[in-house]
């Protein structure tokens, strides 16, 4: 399974490579709702980084949003490190006289968060750019091209699909809807495949592959395995069209809700030695409107675009 991607996020590349429209209003809409509801994170640095030189009033309003938000992110982080800086001294003082289970929790727990807060706090004042800035996790966001009213459109989605008729009670039994199997399209994916089709543009994906599995070799007795993050990247460096299914919910009270998934096939056999059995599915650009217009009664033709896929060698080294 791919679970995580370093995506393409510049906007005016979209526009000028694929001729797509962004939808700056659903833009603004998620903005909002990740700024108000904690999830201001879950946007990739890149991606809100991507509007500091605005065009118009509605990119400025986005621009100006980006701005506002990072501000009350940094409060708030500089509200939890004060937070947990305090149950890290009450933790400590606790363990000078007396080690309890409690007191031994809340030192890790503190550290931990003191950790965290102070990295993405570096990461919101940071100016200078970093990859790992573009990389994209199952739970955020990230552009997805579509095509809609017969306008290709660039819509920020979720990476984690909710099916059709799914509440979010529902998608919490199903944590791994980021991929799609190729193999399950006709029966647990049916109601997108040849009817909602879209584009994750990438340049690497990131796979968890067991040590064991990447040596080729049987665990021994007793013996634990540790996981191993591997990167993979086409070569030569290119920007893969990645085939994925998207959907749209709204629930009430808990407004709109855009999400997707990236296809996954068997490996190249290069994949497979590193030990690993899933693989992107990256279509060619000349199968591109095809993909992004099924016809749900003809999803033959959708297959045949998935075997004709662009099939770079891929080149993998461990993750720092």
């Amino acid at each position: 399974m791919c679970y995580s991607a370093q995506i393409v996020v510049e906007h005016r590349k979209f526009e000028r490579e694929y001729g797509a429209t962004i939808d700056i209003r659903r833009y603004v809409e998620l903005f909002w709702e990740k700024r108000n509801d904690g999830g201001w994170l879950k946007i990739p640095k890149a991606m809100r980084g991507d509007w500091g030189m605005p065009r118009n009033d509605a990119e400025r309003e986005l621009a100006d949003l980006v701005v506002a938000a990072d501000a009350a992110q940094a409060n708030a982080l500089q509200s939890e490190l004060f937070a947990q800086r305090t149950r890290l001294v009450a933790a400590e003082r606790s363990l000078a006289s007396r080690t309890t289970k409690k007191a031994t929790n809340d030192q890790r727990v503190a550290r931990d968060k003191i950790e965290r807060a102070q990295r993405n706090l570096a990461d919101l004042s940071r100016t200078h750019a970093l990859d790992r800035d573009a990389r994209l996790f199952p739970g955020q966001y990230a552009p997805v091209l579509i095509e809609r009213d017969g306008v290709r459109t660039i819509v920020p989605m979720r990476y984690q699909c909710r099916l059709p008729g799914w509440s979010a009670q529902t998608e919490r039994k199903y944590p791994g809807t980021y991929n799609a199997r190729r193999d399950k399209l006709g029966n647990a994916w049916s109601r997108l495949f040849g009817k909602q089709h879209g584009i994750l543009v990438i340049n690497a994906f990131y796979e968890n592959i067991g040590r064991a599995a990447m040596e080729h070799r049987q665990l021994a007795p007793d013996e634990g395995d540790e996981n191993v993050v591997l990167e993979f990247r086409p070569v030569p460096p290119q920007d893969m069209l990645v085939a994925c299914l998207w959907s749209y919910s709204a629930e009430p009270g808990q407004g709109v809700m855009y999400s997707f998934a990236a296809i996954t096939d068997e490996p190249p056999p290069e994949i497979a030695a590193a030990g690993h059995d899933r693989c992107v599915v990256p279509i060619k650009r000349e199968n591109l409107d095809a993909w992004l217009r099924p016809e749900a009664a003809d999803v033959a033709r959708q297959q045949v675009i998935l075997d004709d896929r662009e099939r770079p060698f891929y080149e993998h080294r461990q993750a720092a």
